[in-house]
């Protein structure tokens, strides 16, 4: 579906041939909101208009709590439910189009065929079906009536990709593409790497001078108490006299009392930290308290606790190198650089064509290894990514690629075996389906850009902007 409206004149049907599903939700009280009709349109299609009521009908027939929509509003989630119903419209107005239809008895058949309604015998069954519609809210005609309209698009989608016959070196070629056997030398790259303990104070101490904005360290100077039963009502269970304590913990954190005014009188003990940083050997409730430090004072869960905060002071410095396990993590950083750039400037070597087989005889010494992929599926040593971008280059090439723990290898193609086909006819079947399917996707790739010259689509952004306010 199309992804986002910023850009929707230039690409409203990219991505329409991809189905997604999207979660329903119900629109509580939307509907008084807009008045009905054409006076009142959200989106234009050529000379078609989708009503704001659609819209809130299409919002309807889904059920995404009004909750989720509020939490998702910046991340575009309206303009999403609206590029669906657009998608579907364009799509209802092709299969008319085509006069594509689909008779009851098909739609029957669909139903009576769905293996979601057949008993153990593999046979109909009407409760069956009218137990789903009950699950489901639905009705039988709503339920038909969404069918009917997957079914017609289907075979849109059908009838569009339809009548290619695949030539049989396309099949060899996608099979040769896919099983021919690669023969690669491979260095491993970690012992060329410059050592943790070769890396000097000056190096650190550099590498801090340069990124020193980036390497700030956050430092929180804050007040916390650990509240739980015992300790606030002197008994262990949580009942109802602790949560209401709790409750109006809350209410004075709202009505500004301070730290300690509220817990005058508990006898529960305070714990002070100054200049806390953050890091993986920190208990976890305060690490929790780092976490949510944006809100300077409240109170919050851990576990069987709750957790009552004050954040006290705030501020960023430079790293203090005189901290051991500061000084590690700034030095894991060097080391990373140290990898990255001896990776970066081999890799421009290779792009310019100027890294030669000599040099890598020179590099690999008595390291090179020796290794031979089976298929485009052979992740045995290497990650599969890194094993289709070495069956996607020629011979004699040099890339760098990774395996599943990202130790880095400088691999090059020494030979590569072509396989073929022959008469296997599982495997002939197997790739005439796989070569039509990549035929197909071509030719709705190609019906994609059709559509967008065939439909101009306007959108209403005012409309847009009221359904998404009724949500703030």
């Amino acid at each position: 579906m199309i992804s986002s409206f910023r850009n929707f004149a230039k690409t409203k049907f990219a991505g329409l041939l991809v189905f997604i599903m999207i979660i329903p939700f119900v629109f509580w009280g939307m509907g008084s909101m807009f008045s009905s009709g054409n006076t009142n349109n959200i989106a234009k299609i050529n000379k078609i208009n989708i009503s704001t009521q659609e819209f809130i009908d299409h919002i309807n027939n889904s059920n995404i709590p009004q909750q989720t929509i509020r939490e998702n509003l910046d991340k575009n989630i309206i303009e999403e439910l609206l590029s669906t119903l657009v998608s579907t419209t364009l799509l209802d107005l092709e299969v008319k189009d085509f006069d594509l239809i689909i008779s009851e008895n098909t739609l029957l058949k669909k139903i009576k065929t769905n293996k979601n309604f057949l008993n153990e015998d593999g046979f109909f069954e009407r409760i069956k079906y009218e137990k789903f519609l009950l699950e489901n809210n639905q009705s039988a005609p709503a339920f038909e009536l969404r069918l009917k309209g997957r079914e017609l698009q289907k075979n849109l989608f059908d009838y569009i990709g339809a009548g290619s016959v695949v030539p049989e070196f396309l099949v060899n070629k996608i099979f040769e593409e896919e099983n021919k056997k690669i023969e690669i030398e491979f260095i491993n790259l970690q012992n060329f790497y410059k050592k943790k303990e070769n890396i000097s104070d000056l190096d650190i101490q550099k590498f801090v001078d340069d990124n020193k904005e980036n390497l700030k360290v956050e430092y929180i100077d804050f007040d916390y108490a650990i509240i739980n039963p015992k300790n606030l009502i002197g008994v262990e269970e949580f009942n109802q006299t602790f949560f209401d304590k709790i409750d109006q913990i809350e209410i004075d954190i709202s009505n500004n009392l301070d730290f300690e005014e509220i817990l005058n009188n508990t006898g529960i003990k305070t714990i002070n930290k100054t200049n806390f940083r953050y890091s993986d050997n920190k208990s976890d409730i305060e690490k929790k308290i780092f976490e949510v430090r944006n809100i300077e004072f409240d109170i919050i869960e851990n576990q069987n606790d709750y957790i009552l905060y004050k954040i006290n002071k705030s501020d960023e410095r430079t790293p203090d190198l005189n901290d051991p396990e500061l000084k590690n993590e700034v030095l894991e950083l060097v080391h990373q650089k140290e990898k990255f750039d001896f990776n970066s400037q081999l890799l421009k070597k290779i792009d310019k064509k100027i890294f030669k087989n000599d040099e890598f005889i020179k590099m690999g010494g008595n390291q090179i290894e020796n290794l031979q992929l089976k298929s485009i599926k052979d992740n045995n040593k290497f990650e599969i990514n890194a094993v289709e971008l070495l069956y996607s280059l020629p011979l004699n090439s040099f890339t760098l690629i990774n395996d599943e723990k990202n130790n880095i290898y400088l691999a090059k193609i020494k030979k590569i075996l072509d396989q073929k086909i022959g008469s296997n006819k599982e495997k002939l079947e197997e790739y005439i389906s796989k070569q039509n399917t990549n035929t197909k996707n071509s030719i709705l790739k190609s019906y994609d850009l059709f559509l967008n010259e065939k439909y101009n689509v306007v959108l209403n952004q005012k409309t847009i902007e009221r359904v998404k306010n009724f949500f703030k």
